[in-house]
């Protein structure tokens, strides 16, 4: 290796994962597998994520799933503490879960205001308390919020989500300025549309998919591959200087 190329190494680390079962969080599961991270599978159905399990143990990487309904606090209390026992400490949190009832402002229901409050919100935040407490006592760690782009463009019928996004951003810049003297770095990827099994009814539809590839500059649809990059960039030693940030992977939506 080059003397002083960049370290994108996750050799020797823990990373744990939120809604890791599906789409991103499962790519970014993987992903941090590949780079040499061992892995902490934040899921609803343990029995159900066998199959990434032996996936990920097929890489030689040691993973655990653990049990996690966010924003359920006894449930994370024990993940993290399962995580700790297992492992001994979380070197990388990933928050991936997020939930996205649309609707135009004017018909948001009461009970989907709060679903998306709860999870987005709420829930990105007992986490990252929960494991940032962790961090804090061993002067270091690396957490990485899954935001999207609904937290810096407006997109009609997601009033209350984009809300929920834009928040996690600024809470992502509230603790990289509270949390930068425990050398805990918090940074957050912001996604565009991204081809997953959550997104494919949407994009199923011809006029769907027109009308966003027509906001995206680079003329695609983003891939989970496009995602992980980033994440797997801010994990690592080479983004040691970097918190507070947002990395927008969204194909130039932001700025068209």
């Amino acid at each position: 290796m080059q003397k002083n190329a960049p370290d994108f190494s996750l050799e020797g680390k823990v990373t744990l994962v939120t809604g890791a079962s599906r789409g991103i969080g499962r790519a970014c599961a993987l992903a941090c597998a590949a780079a040499g991270s061992d892995i902490v599978l934040g899921v609803r159905d343990v029995a159900a994520s066998a199959g990434l399990v032996a996936e990920l143990e097929g890489t030689g990487r040691k993973v655990l799933a653990v049990e996690l309904d966010i924003p359920n606090k006894a449930h994370i209390a024990q993940a993290v503490d399962a995580a700790l026992t297992t492992f001994g400490r979380i070197d990388v949190l990933i928050n991936n879960v997020g939930v996205a009832p649309g609707n135009l402002a004017e018909l948001v229901e009461e009970k989907d205001l709060d679903e998306i409050l709860d999870v987005n919100i709420k829930g990105t935040f007992l986490m990252t308390q929960a494991v940032g407490r962790h961090m804090i006592k061993r002067n270091g760690g690396r957490i990485i919020n899954i935001s999207s782009q609904a937290g810096t463009v407006a997109l009609r019928g997601e009033a209350i989500y984009c809300m929920s996004k834009a928040a996690i951003n600024h809470l992502t810049r509230c603790l990289a300025a509270e949390w930068a003297a425990y050398n805990v770095t918090v940074n957050t990827v912001s996604p565009t549309f991204i081809h997953t099994d959550g997104t494919a009814p949407f994009l199923s539809d011809a006029d769907n998919r027109k009308a966003t590839l027509d906001h995206i500059p680079l003329g695609r649809i983003g891939e989970t591959d496009d995602v992980v990059g980033a994440v797997v960039f801010l994990a690592s030693p080479a983004a040691s200087l970097i918190t507070g940030a947002n990395l927008l992977v969204d194909g130039g939506w932001s700025v068209a």
